[in-house]
């Protein structure tokens, strides 16, 4: 009896702390209250936002159900010819075995007559291009055009039937934290549809700057390549064009050109044959703390101008070293990257309101867009531009183009050298000017070998061919 009374008094004791514990630490109005110095409580309402993925919650059914029927599976068959070296070094054998290969990938429909958008890298070098629906039905296609640096391009298929076919979204009020479906053909798994959230927008994974990618972590793997990211609505988003893998499968991350960009590249494409690309004629870099720092400015957010090109317009309307971009219009500019997307969706002549910070004042000018060709030029990857006075006064002479940066691989060990140095002829055709030099090389393939006359840093002229 005795030890059942202690029990008891242990109990009693036991329930009373409790109920004191509660009064102090939970009852309002105690040691914690709806607001007590910097701690603050969330109102009860805030647990009731309805975040998951239960019917209730969130349906991707009506999208999928949609993006199914306008996305599309793309073969690309293409035909090379091998041959044996050591046959024709000691038979003198000459010809080869031809091989086919065949590649996969993805596309979407945008119009009901049959226009389909993919990524150019899905289709490059194809000597036929077969585009197979949903239902299993497949047509040739007709490659319309291309634009390998932001790698899109156009398609043509003609059906007997009218087409379903997606809507753009804009893309510019794409939010990041929101739900997104990457739809087409991994491993060619026929209208396969994953889920994830839009991870970051205005991603720039290239080193040209023309990029400015969608980031999800939606799953998408080798075949997903010119699918569908589109919402919850079934619009379109964005084309799925890579992902970050240490494997070559998805591990996490994957990247989309925005729908606006990709909108206004086939629009281009089907109104000018190709992509008309307007440039505010800058040179510069993103500011953050360290960039900032060894530029000796107190502004750690947006685009630092090092350089205005020549005859752009941004030198027409008084832009200047030093200025930093702080708005495109409407849009707020914080890195290259917002910079670069917003200017993708622009034309030469096109007239954008420029927001700049100079001598701790906000100014706003009105720049007219230059056009790209007009300023830059790439050959076998290297970038070019027109000759300033102070490249003729050093060099003697009084035309040719400069080379600003090296982009192509096997030529990489010479960067260094081939930086800064004047290409004075393509093919024995004078390069007067950019605009020269992108005429001579439209008459070429890219496999062709081209000759160049340079006259590197130091006054040296050479002969190349590369």
């Amino acid at each position: 009896m005795k030890n059942l009374s202690s029990m008891f008094l242990v109990s009693l004791l036991s329930g009373a702390v409790t109920l004191g514990a509660y009064k102090v630490f939970i009852d309002d109005d105690q040691l914690f209250p709806e607001k007590n110095g910097i701690t603050t409580l969330a109102p009860t309402t805030s647990y009731l936002r309805p975040v998951g993925l239960s019917p209730e919650t969130l349906d991707f059914t009506e999208a999928a159900n949609k993006a199914v029927h306008y996305v599309v599976h793309v073969k690309n068959v293409s035909y090379r010819t091998v041959t044996n070296p050591m046959l024709e070094f000691f038979y003198g054998y000459r010809g080869g075995q031809q091989q086919t290969q065949i590649g996969t990938g993805s596309g979407v429909i945008i119009s009901e007559d049959g226009y389909i958008v993919t990524n150019n890298h899905v289709i490059k070098d194809a000597t036929d291009i077969e585009i197979t629906l949903n239902n299993n039905k497949s047509y040739k296609a007709k490659l319309i055009g291309t634009d390998s640096k932001m790698d899109i391009a156009l398609l043509k298929i003609d059906a007997d039937v009218k087409l379903a076919y997606t809507t753009f979204a804009d893309s510019d009020h794409v939010k990041v934290g929101e739900w997104v479906l990457a739809v087409g053909n991994p491993y060619n798994l026929n209208s396969t549809v994953t889920a994830g959230i839009v991870s970051a927008k205005a991603r720039n994974l290239d080193s040209s700057g023309l990029q400015s990618f969608i980031q999800t972590d939606a799953a998408v793997n080798p075949g997903n390549s010119g699918g569908a990211l589109i919402n919850t609505n079934g619009e379109l988003i964005g084309i799925n064009t890579m992902i970050s893998s240490m494997t070559g499968s998805y591990v996490g991350y994957s990247f989309a050109v925005p729908s606006n960009i990709t909108r206004k590249i086939i629009e281009d494409i089907m109104e000018f044959g190709n992509v008309q690309r307007g440039i505010l004629g800058v040179e510069g870099g993103e500011l953050n703390p360290t960039a900032s720092k060894e530029l000796g400015i107190a502004e750690t957010n947006g685009f630092y101008i090092n350089k205005v090109t020549k005859n752009s317009g941004a030198e027409r309307s008084g832009l200047k070293k030093g200025d930093i971009i702080q708005k495109l219009d409407d849009k707020n500019i914080g890195s290259f990257s917002d910079l670069a997307q917003y200017l993708n969706t622009k034309r030469p002549n096109d007239k954008v309101r420029v927001t700049v910070l100079r001598d701790g004042k906000s100014i706003t000018v009105p720049v007219t867009l230059s056009k790209y060709e007009n300023t830059a030029a790439t050959l076998k990857g290297m970038q070019l531009e027109n000759l300033e006075a102070a490249d003729k006064k050093r060099f003697k002479i009084n035309y040719g183009v400069k080379i600003t940066d090296v982009n192509n691989d096997d030529l990489a060990q010479y960067a260094d050298e081939l930086k800064g140095s004047i290409i004075l002829s393509v093919d024995n055709i004078k390069a007067t000017d950019v605009e020269t030099v992108r005429k001579i090389l439209s008459n070429k393939s890219n496999n062709q070998p081209v000759r160049i006359e340079i006259i590197n840093t130091e006054g040296q002229l050479f002969r190349i061919i590369i």
